[in-house]
């Protein structure tokens, strides 16, 4: 083993770089941030090859001055920040000081910038930690970064490299994140001199629709939800907007895009009881809160943030989004979107949204509602007005008036709209397990006590959670007590859950807690048990009902939140307006 020596500074800023510059998209992502810092109200990125040969980055912000070009491409040299106090409560992107002398150390960096009192512009180059003297150039206003031939001198890197077409693709990903964040920046981007996308100056909607598309802002509902300091906002994607994987999910926490556990495990939370779980949710939020509250010093990439008060966050962010996709709203503002119906596919007719409380009444939370092989005794509880036609009606509910039924498995009805198509199971399934949640809630959870106690080992975090959070557990109906000093043991479970496998969870269950709060522990389990309670009580298709049973499962989804999906996110019903069905018959034509 040899002896202990400093290493090169070159070296110790190509080791740097391995943190903060692991592709071209990495490169861009920092650029971009510098010029969003800077103030910029125009960012036009360049590139060639994927970035592998070039990335060119120009802005209209504040600039550098001459005199500090150098410092600039030194490493731990900021103007973001002075002080620990500072750094506690940074607001900008960058803080670091390491984003362009790790660039400089993995490729050729040029860098000129003009500052709005300056006669002209400055220019300075990097290579292999040199740097060229400064010289005046030509350059109306801001900052233009120019990065060539990433990694030239660290070829075992360079090989790491995917072809240019990948490279791209995350390269605008970074792209259109930072154009996320900012809507009120312009943006625009160039492949190998052709122009890619160009967004103006615009509203959140608009920047969304523009990067996301059309079908996205369609099926997306709006969320504004403030609590003290916090606030989140943006769109959520519809269950029916579902994707396979997480590429349509956008999370910023000040204007930083995140990837935080903490704050998707409140999303996922808040999407279980209306997405089929091999689903992704599709959503661009911004959480806003004051900067103290949030530590962004966690990791190089920046991208990973911790908060003061981690558990209050998640509830709000859990609650906030529950509220806005369970939410009522008007059937006829949801029904005008569906004249964009191109069909006989009906791939563009329009899925429902939650409706306002409809008349009627249903079996009250308080009183399990009779088994499905029983539907007249469900049904039965709310027919007394519901055999009125729409004829007779003062004014038309929401879903209108049951027609009739197609082989025992979809309810048609006739609105003020048009034709309403109701798959009968799928909203009796939402309906009853709705139901079962209120009545559990509304009661603390029963518990079983085991015959014999379950003793397993445990960890001492595990040790330490079941200590101090005993009546917690007991209000979810465990009993966890410790039985030796690394040995816990189980006395008791939620009579719900009486058959599941103790051991695993205790342990799933002490780990919840431990990481989101007791409230949220147990929710995922006792959903899922609830769910398939309501899958099997649900009326069955092939089920003939009569016009009054049709009407009241009419008027329970009106009054039902998150009616629009069933358990699995399969949508309960599909509204086709006059206009729709003229354009199925080619009338006027």
């Amino acid at each position: 083993m040899g002896r202990i020596q400093l290493l090169p500074d070159l070296l110790i800023s190509q080791i740097a770089a391995g943190e903060v510059v692991e592709r071209p998209a990495s490169a861009l992502k920092e650029l971009l941030e510098n010029s969003l810092d800077a103030g910029s109200s125009e960012i036009r990125a360049n590139l060639e090859e994927g970035g592998i040969n070039l990335i060119r980055v120009a802005d209209d912000g504040a600039g550098i001055d001459a005199g500090d070009l150098a410092n600039a491409l030194a490493r731990h040299a900021t103007s973001k920040i002075t002080s620990l106090a500072e750094l506690e409560a940074v607001a900008s992107l960058g803080f670091r000081g390491e984003a362009l002398a790790s660039i400089a150390a993995v490729a050729r960096l040029t860098l000129t910038s003009r500052v709005g009192a300056a006669e002209h512009a400055w220019r300075i180059a990097a290579q292999d930690g040199a740097l060229t003297a400064i010289e005046p150039a030509a350059l109306s206003k801001g900052t233009v970064a120019e990065v060539r031939d990433l990694f030239f001198n660290t070829p075992v890197r360079r090989t790491f490299l995917r072809t240019p077409a990948t490279e791209y693709g995350h390269c605008e990903e970074a792209m259109r994140r930072a154009a996320l964040a900012r809507p009120e920046t312009t943006f625009e981007m160039r492949h190998n001199g052709r122009i890619v996308w160009h967004c103006p100056a615009q509203d959140v909607a608009a920047r969304v629709m523009a990067l996301l598309g059309e079908d996205f802002a369609a099926a997306a509902r709006s969320v504004d939800q403030s609590a003290g300091d916090l606030r989140l906002h943006g769109l959520a994607g519809l269950p029916a907007y579902s994707r396979s994987g997480r590429d349509a999910q956008y999370l910023f926490v000040n204007g930083r895009y995140v990837r935080d556990k903490l704050l998707g495990h409140a999303v996922r939370q808040a999407y279980r009881d209306i997405l089929h779980h091999d689903r992704h949710p599709a959503y661009v939020l911004y959480l806003e809160l004051p900067p103290e509250q949030v530590d962004v010093n966690v990791h190089p990439a920046k991208t990973e943030v911790r908060f003061r008060q981690a558990q209050a966050v998640h509830q709000f962010i859990f609650h906030a989004l529950e509220q806005a996709l369970g939410r009522a709203s008007a059937l006829p503002a949801a029904a005008e979107q569906s004249g964009q119906a191109t069909a006989p596919h009906f791939s563009n007719v329009t899925f429902g949204t939650n409706l306002h409380q409809g008349g009627g009444a249903a079996w009250s939370p308080q009183t399990l509602p009779p088994r499905a092989s029983e539907p007249q005794a469900y049904y039965g509880m709310v027919a007394e007005a519901l055999t009125e036609s729409p004829q007779q009606a003062e004014s038309m509910p929401p879903l209108g008036y049951a027609l009739g039924q197609v082989a025992g498995v979809y309810v048609l009805a006739e609105n003020d709209q048009g034709l309403v198509v109701v798959d009968m199971h799928a909203a009796h399934e939402r309906i009853l397990y709705e139901g079962l949640k209120t009545a559990l809630d509304e009661q603390r959870l029963a518990a079983q006590p085991l015959l014999i106690p379950l003793v397993f080992q445990a960890t001492v975090l595990e040790m330490a959670t079941a200590t101090e959070n005993h009546a917690a557990l007991a209000a979810m109906g465990f009993e966890i007590t410790a039985a030796s000093p690394s040995h816990l043991a189980v006395r008791a479970t939620p009579a719900l859950l009486a058959k599941a496998d103790a051991e695993q969870l205790a342990r799933e269950v002490l780990r919840e807690i431990r990481e989101f709060g007791a409230s949220e522990a147990l929710a995922g389990r006792r959903n899922e048990i609830l769910a398939t309670l309501a899958c099997h009580s649900a009326v069955r298709a092939r089920r003939r009902l009569t016009l009054p049973e049709m009407n009241a499962l009419l008027r329970d989804m009106e009054r039902t939140e998150r009616t629009d999906q069933c358990n699995h996110g399969r949508p309960t019903w599909f509204q086709l307006t006059m206009a729709d069905l003229g354009r199925l018959f080619m009338r006027g034509k």
